[in-house]
């Protein structure tokens, strides 16, 4: 399939272009065209901005408004495939539906800067054929590496054999591996769909032979998989993959933790034969830029990243899935506030291609939107193979507490002995990170706080730091109360991970167990690391947080113990119990995914919570539609639409007088319905003192427009920040 070409623009000798830069004012600017120079719609140029010079893409034809004295010209046109139309068009709709900046959605799609650059000439490695007297096993995985003969560039051998560069480059010092005559390599970025076929139940080939159906038809579909965990997921939209490469076109995945997806690249590589091109804020710059290129050139064939590469320029596009499409990390919270989900099918609709939504607990909108007859439902309600599903066990912790200071009940101490006796290994979930959530003072009451935001610091044992989990702000763990300086009177209340793993060796000393939250596996590497010793049984007990639940498989897992069920069920969150459910199913879901069965035990004091009765008897479609049938009579999303204004400011008198001021010209005299301003839950964060406002609106309603309009009424000083957030995730 040829590479999309852009259509010169038909101008005057007179006519300007306008040049969308990745900067942060809403419109793109007039340019002037020097003679003999010919431009497109998604061309990348260089134009002059004040004294800089930008790199930004013509966006059509100029405005005409300005006098042509004052029109500067475009600089260079850059030698690079345009932007296709798809991706301008997306930008322009996430600007509009997001009520963002233009300039700052284009910078996503422009964030390696070195991209627009004339490529640099690199020194590639082969292996010279001879061996240190002291091969370490860092020097062994390096020849390991270059074994096949190709030639690397140092930074991909380092990456390739888990080692520092260091490494690789005393290598090449002491000649062990030598520049390559080509000083290039030829990168294998092209799939092999048909390298290994899977051998799928009649249930996985029903479904898979619905997605290719929808490739093959060639247009945009949005279909859900909805399969329980363990069904075998993913193999089936592999196949919807292999049929997208079979027809030349270029496929997306989308995770929610790539930076914890070394199970799923390794699965993805057995299958297809090549690691696929990965996109995620770990790459080094020039990785970064080298992945940007060979999606821009049609090179890569199969990208799988984080959220922002929707925004990456696909020569081809052809099929998006989503998985984990619940997953609330796909709501992007800094900078443009998108939702990475309904991008994607926006995304998937303007480049005519099937978008896959998959999941084992859809989120209320997708399930909505299913039901509906929106969305096309594919079912896998059996697990793959002989496993089953586990068998899920309430602990009512009134009728069976643990001992006193302590946070394992009896019962899931009983069965975490008799797993392990039996060679197995167990899970324990508690979706609180360090040691304590909360560290006051015997004497007088004072609670450790953040200095930069209204949250208390949480206490991390481990590394002897009370940290702030908004800020990052972290300083030592103090010797006395640092309000009436009494000694030796902090006090940790609560449990973390760190608590309970503590918890554990003082019961069962010889247990080897591990800690899995975002503080310990902060990369890649780490997480390959902590998968293989799981998968090598050198881990008895793994205990962690939410990342835990994101679609690991350890067959010999069959213990799933949550220490506290009720954590997220109260408050005011409308997504409170849609999301305990998801993370509670989720993390149930990694126990017996082989053959032998598994169990899962749910501490809680609250036993009739609608969401514990679901996950005990396995209902979650019932949960699904009585939640549904709250939210339609409460007249909550999805039924009705809801925006935020986050108001905030160093200065607290500013914020508290622009939130005023916001409020008072609101819109009036319409179905709409404004809430506050009201001070953040969390008010001060980061510095800034924060109000907002809720805006409540029916579907029919043109509510972005609505907020443009209202906020244009409004000046405020530059220290002072107004954002709106469509579709809000967090209330905090």
């Amino acid at each position: 399939m040829a590479l999309p070409v852009a259509t010169p623009l038909e101008r005057g000798p007179e006519a300007n272009v306008s040049v969308l830069l990745p900067v942060l004012p809403l419109r793109a600017f007039d340019y002037s065209v020097p003679s003999g120079m010919d431009v497109a719609p998604g061309q990348f140029v260089r134009a002059p901005l004040g004294s800089r010079s930008v790199v930004g893409v013509v966006w059509g034809s100029g405005s005409a408004d300005i006098p042509q004295d004052r029109v500067r010209p475009i600089i260079a046109q850059l030698g690079l495939p345009p932007m296709p139309s798809e991706l301008r068009e997306l930008i322009d709709w996430v600007a509009r539906y997001y009520v963002a900046p233009l300039g700052a959605v284009l910078r996503m799609a422009m964030s390696v800067p070195s991209a627009f650059d004339p490529p640099k000439s690199r020194k590639a490695y082969i292996d010279q054929g001879t061996r240190p007297e002291r091969l370490t096993p860092q020097r062994a995985r390096v020849f390991e590496v270059l074994s096949d003969g190709k030639a690397r560039f140092a930074g991909d051998i380092a990456e390739a054999a888990r080692v520092t560069l260091g490494v690789v480059r005393g290598l090449v010092n002491s000649g062990y591996l030598g520049v390559s005559p080509t000083n290039s390599i030829s990168e294998d970025l092209n799939c092999n769909p048909d390298y290994v076929p899977p051998v799928l139940s009649e249930l996985q080939r029903r479904a898979a032979a619905k997605l290719c159906d929808s490739i093959k038809a060639d247009r945009f579909l949005v279909q859900l998989l909805d399969g329980v965990t363990g069904s075998g997921k993913t193999e089936v939209y592999f196949e919807a993959i292999a049929e997208t490469l079979r027809v030349g076109r270029q496929a997306l995945v989308l995770l929610p933790e790539i930076a914890l997806s070394a199970q799923w690249l390794a699965h993805f590589e057995s299958r297809f034969g090549v690691r696929p091109t990965v996109w995620h804020s770990e790459l080094t710059t020039v990785r970064r830029r080298e992945n940007w290129r060979s999606v821009s050139s049609g090179q890569a064939s199969l990208v799988v990243g984080a959220r922002s590469a929707l925004f990456l320029p696909f020569a081809r596009l052809g099929l998006i899935v989503v998985d984990e499409e619940h997953d609330t990390s796909y709501k992007q919270e800094d900078g443009v506030l998108y939702n990475a989900r309904d991008v994607a099918v926006m995304r998937g609709s303007l480049s005519k291609s099937p978008v896959v939504l998959v999941s084992a607990t859809p989120s209320l909108e997708s399930h909505n939107n299913a039901n509906l007859g929106r969305y096309r439902r594919i079912s896998l309600r059996q697990r793959y193979g002989h496993a089953s599903l586990p068998d899920i066990k309430v602990v009512d912790m009134r009728i069976a507490p643990p001992a006193r200071g302590r946070w394992l009940s009896p019962t899931l101490e009983t069965a975490i002995r008799s797993t392990l006796d039996r060679g197995e290994q167990a899970m324990l979930f508690l979706n609180r990170r360090g040691y304590a959530p909360l560290s006051l003072c015997r004497s007088c009451g004072f609670r450790l706080h953040c200095s930069n935001c209204t949250t208390w610091l949480v206490e991390h044992r481990l590394a002897g730091l009370m940290r702030c989990h908004h800020c990052g702000y972290s300083q030592s763990l103090p010797e006395h109360c640092p309000e009436c300086k009494a000694e030796a009177s902090l006090v940790a209340c609560g449990p973390g991970v760190e608590r309970v793993a503590e918890e554990l060796v003082r019961i069962m000393p010889k247990v080897t167990l591990k800690v899995m939250t975002s503080d310990t596996v902060a990369s890649v590497k780490n997480a390959e690391n902590l998968v293989k010793e799981m998968l090598e049984n050198r881990i008895d007990v793994l205990i962690g947080t939410q990342i835990v639940t994101k679609g690991y498989h350890f067959p010999n897992l069959t213990l799933v113990g949550v220490v506290d069920a009720d954590l997220g069920l109260s408050g005011g969150d409308l997504r409170a119990a849609e999301r305990s459910m998801q993370l509670l199913a989720q993390v149930s879901g990694r126990a017996g995914r082989a053959e032998r069965p598994g169990k899962v035990m749910l501490q809680t004091y609250m036993s009739n919570h609608p969401v514990i009765q679901a996950l005990s008897k396995g209902d979650r479609d019932g949960f699904l539609g009585a939640e549904l049938a709250a939210r339609d009579a409460s007249k909550m999303p999805p039924f009705v639409r809801l925006a935020a204004i986050i108001i905030s400011s160093p200065n607290e008198a500013a914020a508290r007088g622009i939130a005023a001021d916001i409020a008072r010209v609101g819109p009036s005299g319409s179905a709409i319905e404004v809430f506050g301003p009201a001070p953040a839950p969390i008010y001060q964060q980061r510095g800034r003192f924060r109000y907002r406002l809720l805006i409540k609106a029916p579907r029919p309603d043109p509510l972005q427009d609505i907020i443009q309009n209202w906020l244009a009424t409004v000046s405020w000083p530059g220290y002072v920040s107004v954002r709106v957030d469509i579709d809000p995730y967090s209330f905090m």
